[in-house]
């Protein structure tokens, strides 16, 4: 049984004492402060003097602002999460110059995530208490799982949400066993009814979890509509929509952690289809169902654990014709037109009756399954008349491993 060390980070709740919730204010304001001059600092250098500045420099910077009477407060907080925010600026902009990001954007005090990264040096883990720098006592941590034996955390991250309540992260090393490698392989169809079809015919129903609290959350949302900007009672009423919202995305992310972990559990290869899922939350009609569903948070669950547990992951290109594409075998012909109303279709050409989504399913699997074992594309055809193969037999790009997610609603 194989064993892989990884860096992983156990999220717990706590319950911060009066003068330590102002203490981790104080420090969350600070940062947002420090990240926003910085970015202004770096933007302003490029346009005036096309000077590029790196987190050297920032740090500088940041000695320099501590001396100043205007901002002397920032040396009442540890000085480790504010130069963490400028290394995670550096991060930021490194993602930028790389193509992998758009150019950093500055913290709101509203809408950005108050949080602040603590490394080994501003803590100190001991005997399960955790106490942060220039606090005198241990955080009070509801610990709801125990950490990895003799794990001791390199980073703490302490955060609060816009419902209020305080979250502590521990990033530890933590050895993964993978299980014995089952000899099975799945191709997973996403949907809006059913939140998965699996090649095997099963079907996942969509818990629906925003649907379900939609009416307590209008109800809040329209109690908020009513109250003064400015006044407290808006305040109240805010943190009573934000409880509905952190509700609804608790229940979510634990339906897609025991979704996954069963998925890649029971199989050595995962096949998905990459859609694009910010294009198609511009369909109005279906925006709101597709975010529910949150197929971006599915992959990425996948992702992860596929590398964690030794699978496969396939992804196979959005183009490819899954849900047109006849799965009976020695047929592969494509439909030409089959709308979203459509969920079960007759084979013009073999007389095979489909179920829309177990069909393009099962073709997911195949084309994975093809990638898998000798690089084959999965691209639609492009001349069928010349060609005469299904998309799942030509070459050309089309199928990667190690990727994952997305529907097909063609």
């Amino acid at each position: 049984m194989a064993r892989r060390t990884v860096k992983r980070a156990f999220k717990y709740r706590f319950y911060p004492t009066g003068a330590q919730a102002a203490e981790l204010s104080r420090t969350f304001g600070c940062v947002r402060l420090v990240y926003n001059k910085a970015l202004a600092a770096r933007t302003r250098a490029w346009y005036q003097n096309r000077e590029r500045i790196g987190y050297n420099a920032t740090s500088a910077m940041l000695t320099g602002w501590k001396k100043t009477d205007e901002l002397a407060f920032l040396s009442e907080v540890s000085s480790v999460p504010l130069q963490q925010t400028l290394r995670h600026l550096q991060g930021a902009f490194s993602n930028f110059f790389a193509g992998r990001a758009k150019y950093p954007r500055f913290k709101s005090r509203k809408k950005s995530r108050a949080s602040a990264e603590y490394t080994s040096s501003a803590f100190r883990y001991r005997d399960g208490g955790l106490t942060l720098a220039k606090m005198s006592e241990p955080l009070g941590i509801v610990w709801s799982r125990p950490l990895p034996a003799g794990a001791v955390p390199s980073t703490v991250t302490v955060s609060r949400d816009a419902a209020g309540r305080w979250f502590v992260s521990l990033l530890c090393e933590d050895t993964v066993e993978s299980s014995p490698a089952p000899n099975e392989a799945v191709g997973i169809d996403a949907g809006i009814t059913s939140l998965v079809t699996l090649s095997t015919g099963e079907k996942v129903t969509n818990p629906k979890h925003e649907r379900r609290d939609r009416t307590r959350l209008a109800r809040a949302q329209r109690a908020l509509s009513r109250k003064a900007k400015g006044s407290v009672n808006r305040a109240r009423a805010r943190a009573r929509v934000a409880r509905v919202h952190a509700r609804i995305a608790d229940r979510r992310k634990d339906f897609l952690h025991k979704l996954t972990t069963r998925l890649v559990r029971e199989n050595q290869v995962v096949v998905i289809e990459d859609l694009t899922v910010r294009t198609m939350v511009r369909n109005r009609t279906l925006a709101r169902a597709i975010s529910d569903a949150a197929w971006s948070e599915l992959r990425a669950m996948l992702e992860y654990k596929a590398a964690w547990y030794g699978r496969e992951l396939v992804v196979v290109d959005r183009f490819f014709p899954s849900t047109r594409l006849c799965s009976a075998p020695g047929c592969g012909h494509v439909h030409e037109r089959l709308p979203l109303g459509v969920r079960v279709w007759t084979c013009p050409r073999c007389g095979a009756v489909h179920d829309r989504d177990v069909n393009a399913a099962n073709n997911l699997r195949a084309a994975g399954l093809a990638a898998s074992a000798c690089g084959a594309g999965v691209r639609p055809r492009r001349e069928p008349s010349r060609t005469g193969l299904s998309a799942s037999k030509q070459e050309g790009r089309g199928a990667t491993r190690d990727g994952a997610n997305a529907p097909d609603h063609r």
